[in-house]
């Protein structure tokens, strides 16, 4: 079966049939023409792509200026921001550098016044020290002297007295004896009968068996008691002669506790010195470890209450023999005599004690005042090496972010090491 040639027409769609004449030529025709068309379509489809390649590049070319201009300004923004940045941290930091200079400045300061107060009050104890050393020559010196001119003095007056002083001591021996032996039990049966009472009545027992035991061995003299309340010894007694001469005093105090006291000796000095007796005597029951009776400790006579009669006939007649001494020598003595009786009686050496005493305890205020000056200096300069640390601190870190736009303080750079170059 032979299918005859058709040809569509593309605008009214309508199937033509061909003849074997007719279709060649008209196949040749309409190959013309579309290959026209396909040809006006190709170019018309390259100058498109032309024209789109060209606004490709023209595309590419602002989107290249546009990253050009962004990247410039993002870099000039950042180095704006970094030389803002560095100037505020130089401004920050040399203001803090001030700030901490200055307050070095002021620490320095208060350091160079505290040195100077250091160097006055270490001054100050040097000539306390030289003071004290020159006062305790000159005590020495006098006491030396003294000594000499008693020694040179005692066997006059030793002579002068012996003869009266041998025949009224000769008698008395037996009868102290007796009194001592019957003051003895009398003060024992005190003592036992004080123990049943409080320790306060039992010392006001004590105190009144001192005074009716001093009125009763010694008549002639007289016995002054301290009234309750008032600061002072318990006793002052005034000895006097059998012919009436006024011989000198003796300050009595008692003590009737189970532990001895070293303040006893410096409150019955004061009291001594106050009264101006020319000996004291401490009855205690509880004496010093090494005593066993009664001695003399630092000028006051401590004693147990059994050996109280003993120890005030003794010094009743001693003060006695002296006072006639000086009797037997009134009216010849010279102003170097006078001085010299001064010297070596009480009242100058109680006045030589209480100026020992008063230095001692202005040296102990002066030792306490130099350990708290020595510690508040320590403190300050402990003070002052952290601030100094912290500020070398803080310089370094600044130097270290700033670099070598940092100018130098002095006292602050490093130390050039021996032999490195300039």
């Amino acid at each position: 079966m032979t299918v005859e040639p058709t040809i569509t027409c593309p605008a009214c769609a309508t199937t033509i049939k061909l003849t074997d004449g007719l279709a060649a030529p008209l196949i040749a025709a309409t190959r013309k023409e579309f290959e026209a068309r396909l040809a006006a379509q190709t170019t018309a489809s390259a100058k498109r792509e032309a024209e789109l390649a060209a606004q490709q590049a023209d595309l590419a070319r602002a989107r290249d200026g546009l990253q050009a201009q962004i990247a410039a300004q993002v870099d000039a923004a950042r180095a704006q921001a970094l030389t803002d940045a560095r100037t505020q941290a130089r401004a920050e930091a040399a203001a803090t550098l001030s700030a901490k200079t200055t307050e070095l400045a002021d620490l320095q300061t208060r350091l160079a016044d505290n040195t100077a107060k250091l160097a006055a009050a270490q001054a100050a104890q040097a000539e306390a020290l030289r003071l004290q050393r020159d006062l305790a020559d000159q005590k020495r010196q006098l006491d030396l002297t003294i000594e000499q001119r008693v020694l040179a003095e005692n066997d006059k007056v030793r002579a002068a007295a012996r003869a009266e002083a041998e025949t009224a001591l000769g008698m008395k021996v037996q009868e102290r004896d007796l009194q001592i032996a019957t003051m003895t039990r009398t003060i024992d049966e005190l003592k036992r009968k004080s123990e049943q009472g409080s320790q306060q009545a039992q010392g006001e027992v004590l105190e009144l068996a001192l005074e009716d035991t001093l009125r009763s061995r010694f008549p002639h003299d007289s016995i002054e008691p301290v009234a309750k309340g008032q600061s002072g010894a318990d006793a002052l007694q005034r000895v006097t002669s059998p012919t009436g001469l006024s011989c000198g005093s003796i300050l009595w105090e008692t003590k009737r506790t189970k532990a001895w006291s070293d303040g006893w000796l410096t409150k019955l000095r004061a009291d001594q010195r106050e009264a101006r007796a020319d000996t004291a005597i401490l009855v205690t029951t509880a004496l010093p470890r090494d005593m066993d009776s009664f001695g003399q400790i630092d000028g006051i006579w401590v004693t147990a209450p059994k050996y109280m009669i003993p120890l005030a006939l003794t010094l009743r007649a001693a003060l006695i023999d002296l006072a006639l001494a000086r009797g037997s020598i009134a009216g010849q003595q010279t102003k170097t005599e006078m001085l010299y009786g001064y010297l070596t009686g009480p009242r100058f050496r109680h006045r030589v004690q209480a100026i020992v005493e008063k230095w001692e305890a202005l040296q102990e205020d002066l030792n306490k005042e130099r350990k708290f000056l020595l510690k508040q200096w320590a403190k300050r300069d402990a003070e002052i090496q952290g601030a100094i640390a912290a500020t070398v601190g803080i310089y370094g870190d600044v130097q270290g972010i700033a670099g070598q736009v940092m100018p130098d303080i002095e006292g602050l750079e490093a130390p050039q090491l021996p032999g490195a170059e300039a």
